[in-house]
C-alpha cells in the first residue's frame, strides 16, 4: 500500500497554516466537484483524494499524528501501534467515528476512505441514519463574479441594476463617481455549498467609452468649438457638461487650442460627498468655410489696419 502525501495532493507546503490548507482544499474541491465534472472519472478521483487529504490536514490533531509518522506509518503499524486508537492486535478502539445519511458512498461514490486512510486512522463506523457528520466533506460555497457595464452619465449620477441570478432578482446600487474596474460585493449571493452557506457575488463595473468626454481619474477632458468672432472679441461660450450646461468666459484674443479649467465640474469622487474633479475644455476656434465678396473686402480692410499697427 502506497504512502499518500496529503500535502502534495492539496498543493501546499508542510509548513502551511490551517487557513492556507483550507483555502487550497476549497479551490480544488470546487475545481473537481462532481456537479461541474459529470461523467469525468478522473475528476471524481481527484475530488475524493483532496477531500480525504483535507479530512486529515484540516484537523490539527490528525495532522499532528500524520506528521509524526509520515512515510514510516507502516513500520509503526506493524509494531502494533495504531494512531487511530484502534489496537489491531488487541481489539477495537474506534476513536474516529462519523454519522451520515446512510454510508460513506455519499461522499466517495461507494469507495469510502482509501485503504491508507483506514490503516492510518481506523475505519469510521456508521452509527445509523442521521443528518450530522463528524467528518466535514461538504462541497464548499464559492464566490461568483460578473461585470456591469454602465455609461459615463450613470457613473456621474449613480445607477441601479437588477441582476437575475438563479431565479432571484437582486438590486445593485452603484454610487456616483463609480470608476472602471470598481468591484462591488453582494454578500451571500454566490454559489451555495452543501452546508447551506453561500459565497459572495462580486461585480466589476465597466464604464463605456463616451463620444465627448475622456476620463482621467476624477477629471474630465473634452473639446468645444469656438467661433472666430467670439475668440477675437471675447464673450461667453456655453457647453453641455455632465452636471448640466456651463457658460465659459472667453477673453479677447483667445487662442486656438487653449485649455480652460472648470473647477469642480469633473466626476464626483467615489465614496466622498461633495468632492469633485475638474473639467478641462480645449477650445477649438472654428473658421468659416466660405466668405462672401463683401466679407472678404471687410477682412482685407481689417488686415490693413493690423499691418499699419505692427509696421
Amino acid at each position: 500500500m502506497e504512502y499518500k502525501d496529503y500535502y502534495k495532493l492539496l498543493g501546499v507546503e508542510k509548513t502551511a497554516s490551517q487557513d492556507e490548507i483550507k483555502k487550497a482544499y476549497r479551490k480544488l474541491a470546487v475545481k473537481y466537484h462532481p456537479d461541474k465534472n459529470q461523467g469525468d472519472k478522473n475528476a471524481e478521483t481527484k475530488f475524493k483524494e483532496v477531500a480525504e487529504a483535507y479530512e486529515v490536514l484540516g484537523d490539527a490533531e490528525k495532522r499532528k499524528q500524520y506528521d509524526q509518522l509520515g512515510a514510516n506509518w507502516k513500520q509503526y503499524q506493524n509494531s502494533g501501534f495504531d494512531p487511530s486508537g484502534t489496537n489491531r492486535k488487541g481489539g477495537r478502539g474506534g476513536r474516529y467515528t462519523y454519522e451520515t445519511n446512510g454510508d460513506d458512498s455519499e461522499f466517495f461514490g461507494g469507495a469510502g476512505f482509501s485503504d491508507f486512510f483506514e490503516s492510518f486512522f481506523g475505519r469510521g463506523r456508521s452509527r445509523g441514519r442521521s443528518t450530522s457528520s463528524d467528518y466535514d466533506f461538504e462541497s464548499p460555497e464559492s464566490d461568483l463574479a460578473g461585470e456591469i457595464p454602465i455609461s459615463l452619465e450613470e457613473a456621474y449620477h449613480g445607477a441601479e441594476r437588477i441582476i437575475n441570478l438563479q431565479d432571484e432578482k437582486i438590486k445593485v446600487k452603484i454610487k456616483p463617481g463609480a470608476y472602471d474596474g470598481l468591484k462591488l460585493r453582494v454578500k451571500g449571493k454566490g454559489q451555495k455549498g452543501s452546508s447551506g452557506r453561500s459565497g459572495d457575488l462580486y461585480l466589476t463595473v465597466k464604464i463605456n467609452s463616451h463620444p465627448l468626454y475622456e476620463r482621467k481619474e476624477d477629471d474630465l477632458h473634452t473639446e468645444a468649438p469656438l467661433d472666430l468672432f467670439t475668440a477675437l472679441l471675447g464673450g461667453k461660450q456655453e457647453i453641455a457638461a455632465l452636471s448640466g450646461k456651463v457658460s465659459i468666459p472667453i477673453k479677447e484674443g483667445m487662442q486656438n487650442g487653449k485649455v480652460v479649467r472648470l473647477k469642480g465640474k469633473g466626476m464626483p469622487v467615489y465614496g466622498k460627498d461633495n468632492f469633485f474633479g475638474d473639467l478641462y475644455v480645449k477650445l477649438i476656434v472654428r473658421l468659416p468655410e466660405r466668405l462672401t465678396d463683401e466679407q472678404k473686402a471687410l477682412l482685407k480692410k481689417l488686415q490693413a489696419t493690423f499691418e499699419k499697427q505692427y509696421a
